[in-house]
Formats: structure tokens, sequence, C-alpha cells
């Protein structure tokens, strides 16, 4: 049984950027994570006005494009 407390539960995204390839998140916590666009086709699709028309959904659980119809979880993110 693991006892450890799991970090990925309550962590929050505080801001979000790009760059060509990557999609990079930056947590409440300090901790910063970094993806590749290859990973989320509406993404690595979108034009750089779609890319930064984003908003944090659930105060920071989540990320929501309008434009894209794509959500994304920090929670997902963390877990690849």
């Amino acid at each position: 049984m693991n006892t450890l407390p799991n970090k990925n539960v309550n962590a929050l995204a505080s801001k979000v950027w790009f760059t060509e390839d990557m999609l990079y998140v930056l947590l409440s916590d300090g901790r910063e994570i970094g993806v590749p666009l290859l990973w989320f086709p509406k993404l690595r699709k979108a034009s750089k006005k779609q890319l930064k028309n984003w908003r944090f959904i659930g105060k920071g659980i989540g990320i929501h494009w309008e434009d894209l119809d794509e959500d994304l979880s920090v929670s997902a993110l963390l877990n690849g």
C-alpha cells in the first residue's frame, strides 16, 4: 500500500504558454510541465491566435480552448 500523498490530486495551473512545438504549464506549487504539441492534434493544428485563446476551468484544474473545443486536465498532463 502506498501511503505517500499524491501531489497530482490538488495540482492547479497558474500559467500557460507555448513554443513552436511545446505546451508549457506552470503549476501553483512551482512545478512546470512541458509536453509536445504532437500529443494534441487540435492544438498542433491551431493558429497562434487560437492557442492564445484559452481559459482555466475549475480554478486551474484544467485548461479550455473555446475555439478548438479542447480541454486538458492538469492531472492528465502530470500522468502522461
